[in-house]
Order: structure tokens, then C-alpha cells, then sequence
């Protein structure tokens, strides 16, 4: 008889198959596949999974109690340490937040510049999602692929705003300074060396009959359980669900550009997969019309020697790489919250798991797992 720690309340077993023994075996929380320290309990019929049983909070480190102690402006690094893949969009709709709030008005340059940020912001998390999910199939030239590319990106945030991980440049009203001159033809140059690169992306996962044979028809997610569990981003649109808030609900300048939400009906890994590489060509749209517009003018609204929030409640949410992102602020006094709360997408995509592995193999977790694109951090806080 195996020991384990038990499962939580609640909680029930799927039956198994008459005369099998169940075994239980821990995937993490160190291993590589879980992409953070993420502990997953495997309960096995043979090599078959029966149940997941995600176990979080490994790296839990208390952000949403630290915002009560810190001012709304000091809050916005801290969402940098979420998921620190794609900052720009975390801190986007902290600010948003704080703007709707105060009523605070962002100059039209200054929108540009977010939207920009954000959407090169998109392609990278994309692309390192393309690396981990080619690396986690086995295929080790995927990782050298994706990161390439995503350095490039990386090396035009630097020069902007001196990070290259945890960003820490927008703010209420737009941005804490402006961007260099360098910064729209370092852009461009990006776009005329990707468009060519990413035939080469493809050319190697797309179509590969490993990737096809591993991937579709596996962690199929229907559209109904989709909507059901709460999941959003490329991992609803990838179950047939066309909902993506720059087009349904858009916020700064998204309602004036135009571009395609990807959509694929299939709901396995491999639609996922696509829905992303599809993405990325979409952010390179919505890149190139930025360009061509990008105004002169402001790039922040006067900036305010505090952040005072009227008493209420204030909610935003943006769409981020990985699904809709979400800042709830509850102000009663001064320049710090009462409270603040995150609605990460991963935590919200994390439920489909177990019902997405269900009879596959544990190689075929690692395989759904990479199409989550999950960073931990974010699920824990």
C-alpha cells in the first residue's frame, strides 16, 4: 500500500478499472515540466493518469497582503514578480486601475507606447512558450529558437526603461519617462527580421509528425468546460471560444486597430499551440499600425505628488499572453488599499488540468502542462 499526502477535502477519486491497483507518484516541485515550483499528484492506473491534484503555494510570497502596506505606485513592481514574463501587461492594468479611479487621462502618445510595449510584450511570452513547449516535447533546438528572438525583444526593453525582466515603467497617466529616439526604428527592424524567422518557427514545430502525433487530440478541453472552469486567453480560444477583451471590451487604443483574434475549435494541445503562433503574427499587425500612427505630443499626463483613491470599489482587467489579468482595489483612505486582489489567468487555467489529462500518459502531461504556458509565480502571489 503506497503512501501519499491526502487529497483535499472534498475531493473524489474516479473509479478504476475492475482488478487494477492505484499507485500514487508526486510530479515536483522541482521538475522541470511544471515550469516553477509546482507540486502535481499523479494517481496512476498502471502508466494511465486517473487523477491531477495540483498542490500550489510553494513560492507563495504574500503580495496581496504587502500591497496593504504599500502605496499604490510602489504596488505596481510588485506585479512585475507575478509573471515577470510579460510585465508591461501586469503593470498596465494596475494603472488602468488606479486611472479609472482618479479619473486620470493618458495622452494618445502615451497609449501608443503601452500598446507597443504590450504587444512586443505578447510575442515574447509567445516565443517562449514555442521554446518550452519544443523543449518539453524533446526537442532542444525549439529552445534555441525561441529565445533568440525573444533576446532581440528584451534588448529594446532594456534601452527603454533599463530592465529587461521586471520592467517597473508605466504609470498612472502614461509612463515614468519617454521613449528614445531609437526606439520606433528598433522596432521596425524587429518586425522585418521576424516575419521571415517565424517560416523558419514553423517550419520546424508546425508541421513536424512528432510534434502533430504527441500533441493532437490530446488535452482535448471542450468549449462548454472552457467557459465552465474560467479559463481565458489562447487556452479558451483554443476550445472555440472567440472572446478576447481587446476586441470585446477594448480598453486604451485597441478599439482603433485592426487585427484578428485567432480562434481554433479542436481544443487539444496542438490548437493551442496554434492559436499562439497565430497571435504572434497578430501583434506584429498591430505593431506595424502603431508605426506608421505614432503621434508626437506627451507621453504622460501630469503626474500627481500622491495616489489618493476615492473610497469604492475599482476593478480592470486587460488581456495579457496568457489570459485575462485582473486588479480589484478596494481604496477607504490615504494612498495605500484596503485591499487588492489579482485575477491571474494561469490559477483560472490551472482547474482544467486534471480533466485535460485523464487518461493519457505522464509524458502527455508534460505535454499539456507546456500548452498552459503557466509561470507559477503567478498562481501563488
Amino acid at each position: 500500500m503506497s503512501t501519499h499526502t491526502p487529497l483535499p477535502s472534498g475531493f473524489k477519486l474516479a473509479p478504476l478499472a475492475s482488478g487494477s491497483d492505484e499507485f500514487f507518484v508526486n510530479m515536483g516541485p522541482q521538475h522541470p515540466s511544471t515550469h516553477g515550483a509546482l507540486r502535481l499528484v499523479l494517481r496512476l492506473d498502471g502508466e494511465t493518469i486517473v487523477e491531477v491534484v495540483p498542490h500550489m503555494g510553494y513560492i507563495h510570497r504574500g503580495m496581496e497582503k504587502q500591497a496593504e502596506g504599500e502605496s499604490y505606485v510602489h504596488y505596481i513592481p510588485l506585479t512585475d514578480r507575478q509573471d515577470y514574463i510579460i510585465s508591461h501587461q501586469n503593470n498596465h492594468c494596475v494603472c488602468m486601475a488606479i486611472e479609472k479611479a482618479m479619473g486620470i487621462g493618458v495622452p494618445e502618445r502615451g497609449e501608443y507606447i503601452r500598446v507597443m510595449l504590450c504587444e512586443l510584450n505578447r510575442i515574447a511570452s509567445h516565443l517562449v512558450f514555442y521554446a518550452c513547449f519544443g523543449g518539453d516535447l524533446g526537442g532542444q533546438t525549439a529552445l534555441l529558437y525561441g529565445f533568440k528572438e525573444r533576446e532581440m525583444i528584451h534588448d529594446i526593453f532594456e534601452e527603454v526603461c533599463g530592465q529587461r525582466l521586471t520592467m517597473n515603467y508605466f504609470r498612472p497617466g502614461g509612463s515614468n519617462k519617454d521613449i528614445p529616439d531609437t526606439f520606433i526604428p528598433r522596432v521596425k527592424a524587429f518586425l522585418e527580421h521576424l516575419k521571415p524567422t517565424m517560416k523558419d518557427y514553423e517550419t520546424l514545430l508546425s508541421k513536424n509528425v512528432i510534434v502533430l502525433f504527441r500533441s493532437q487530440g490530446v488535452g482535448v478541453l471542450s468549449k462548454e468546460r472552457a467557459v465552465a472552469l474560467g479559463c481565458s486567453g489562447p487556452v479558451l480560444r483554443a476550445s472555440g471560444v472567440n472572446y478576447d477583451i481587446r476586441k470585446n471590451e477594448p480598453y486604451s487604443i485597441y478599439g482603433s486597430l485592426d487585427f484578428d483574434v485567432p480562434v481554433a475549435t479542436e481544443g487539444d494541445c496542438y490548437a493551442r499551440y496554434v492559436v499562439r503562433i497565430q497571435e504572434i503574427y497578430e501583434s506584429m499587425k498591430i505593431l506595424e499600425q502603431c508605426i506608421k500612427r505614432f503621434p508626437d505630443g506627451p507621453y504622460r499626463s501630469a503626474p500627481k505628488p500622491s495616489y489618493k483613491l476615492p473610497p469604492g470599489s475599482y476593478y480592470t482587467q486587460t488581456e495579457t499572453a496568457k489570459g485575462i489579468y485582473g486588479t480589484y482595489i478596494v481604496a477607504v483612505k490615504g494612498d495605500k488599499p484596503y485591499r487588492i486582489h489579482t485575477r491571474s489567468p494561469t490559477f483560472a487555467n490551472m482547474l482544467a488540468l486534471n480533466e485535460m489529462s485523464q487518461g493519457h500518459k505522464i509524458s502527455d502531461l508534460v505535454t499539456i502542462m507546456a500548452t498552459l504556458d503557466p509561470v507559477i509565480p503567478e498562481i501563488d502571489r
